[in-house]
């Protein structure tokens, strides 16, 4: 994968948050505790990703709680675990030129697995495979696939501390319902910011 193979990234948010998310941007794991927000995320999963860190260049690391993370593709396993929630969710359009930041990593699956490796941005796109995350649907009969390709499926763009409002260009909503609660939420903060309805990226 290279930068031309992506449109955007995306970041999977309860509507809820976007009046937040418009003024300061998606936040890292650590900062947001600061600020009252709701949360979409696996209490088991963010307990593992308190313990990785992503490697720097001078041969430390950075905890991977400092940083904002943004998915390649948000039709993926944690999208799906939410389906039921769809209508109070939504998926941030977040401009590819974040990548270029400095300090922004690509963690080439689910950060929080044991077999993830991390490379700078945006050269560490190489490390994905394309067809397969983008790929409809990641089930396979072999179980070592079916994990395998669950975990390609998250691959991760992480942006230190936060992404700011600027890279936000829009938003996914699942329904027509939806619409109108988002599209007040960024009213007056985010402009221009367009909000599409996708229910298969929903998997409605």
């Amino acid at each position: 994968m290279t930068i031309e193979d992506i449109a955007e990234l995306q970041c999977i948010a309860p509507i809820a948050n976007m009046r937040s998310i418009a003024q300061h941007g998606i936040l890292s794991h650590q900062r947001a505790q600061r600020m009252p927000h709701q949360s979409v995320a696996m209490t088991s999963v963010q307990d593992r990703r308190t313990d990785v860190g992503v490697p720097l260049a001078n041969g430390s690391s950075r905890p991977l709680h400092s940083y904002a993370n943004l998915y390649i593709c948000a039709r993926n396993p944690m999208l799906y675990k939410r389906k039921g929630q769809h209508r109070d969710l939504c998926v941030i359009r977040v401009a590819k030129q974040v990548l270029y930041e400095p300090g922004v990593a690509i963690a080439d699956g689910n950060a929080a697995s044991p077999f993830v490796r991390f490379a700078p941005a945006p050269k560490g796109l190489a490390m994905i495979d394309c067809d397969r995350v983008f790929a409809e649907y990641w089930t396979h009969d072999d179980p070592h696939e079916y994990a395998e390709h669950k975990r390609i499926k998250c691959a991760e763009a992480l942006v230190p501390d936060v992404v700011g409002p600027e890279y936000l260009v829009g938003a996914y909503v699942s329904c027509a319902a939806s619409r109108p609660t988002l599209a007040q939420a960024v009213s007056g903060v985010l402009q221009p910011f367009t909000i599409e309805i996708d229910p298969h990226l929903f998997f409605c």
